[in-house]
C-alpha cells in the first residue's frame, strides 16, 4: 500500500519532531498508537463478522442438502418396508392356506419341542464361568501400588542394603562353622 522505508520514517520523525515539539511528541506518539490499535480492531471484528455470516450461510445450505437426502432415505426405507411387509403377508397366507389343507402335519415335530431345544442348546451354551476371586489376608492393608504394576515394572519387595546382602550370601568360614 505505502511504500515506508526507513530513510522516510526517519523523515517523518524529524518533521514530527520539529512541528509538534519535543515536549508534547511522547503524548501524540502515544494517542496515534492507540488510535491506530483500536482501527485494525474494528478492522479485524468486521472480518470476523463477515467470515461468520459466510459460515453460516454455508451451513444453511448444508443443513438443506442433509434434510433432503434423510427426507430420500425415509421415503426409500418406507417403500422396501412396505415391499417386505407385502412379501411376508402372502408367504403367510400361503403357509395358512396349506395349514388348512392338512398336508404335512405328521411329518414336523412341535414347533413348542424345537423352541426348547434351541433355548436348552442356548442356555448351555452361552452361560458365563463366574469366578470368584480369592480374597486371602483381606484384612491385611493394601498397598497404593497394585501388586501386578510392581511385578510388570519389577519393582523388588525386600529392600536390603549392600551390606546386608553380602552377609546374607557370605560362605561360611571355618571358625563359625566349628
Amino acid at each position: 500500500m505505502f511504500d515506508l522505508g526507513i530513510s522516510k520514517l526517519v523523515m517523518i520523525g524529524i518533521v514530527a519532531l520539529i512541528v509538534i515539539g519535543p515536549e508534547r511528541l511522547p503524548k501524540v506518539a502515544k494517542t496515534l498508537g492507540t488510535l491506530l490499535g483500536k482501527a485494525q480492531r474494528y478492522v479485524n471484528d468486521v472480518k470476523r463478522e463477515v467470515n461468520q455470516a459466510m459460515e453460516v450461510d454455508e451451513l444453511r445450505k448444508v443443513k438443506t442438502s442433509i434434510e433432503g437426502a434423510a427426507r430420500d432415505l425415509q421415503q426409500t426405507v418406507r417403500t422396501h418396508a412396505s415391499d417386505f411387509q407385502k412379501g411376508v403377508n402372502q408367504v403367510s397366507s400361503e403357509l395358512n392356506a396349506l395349514d388348512a389343507d392338512g398336508a404335512d402335519q405328521a411329518v414336523s415335530p412341535p414347533l413348542e419341542e424345537l423352541q426348547d431345544a434351541s433355548k436348552r442348546e442356548f442356555v448351555s451354551a452361552v452361560t458365563p464361568v463366574v469366578y470368584a476371586p480369592v480374597r486371602k489376608d483381606w484384612r491385611a492393608r493394601r498397598t497404593a501400588v497394585p501388586r501386578w504394576y510392581k511385578a510388570r515394572h519389577q519393582v523388588r519387595k525386600n529392600l536390603q542394603s549392600d551390606a546386608a546382602r553380602v552377609a546374607r550370601l557370605r560362605l561360611p568360614t571355618d571358625k563359625e562353622l566349628h
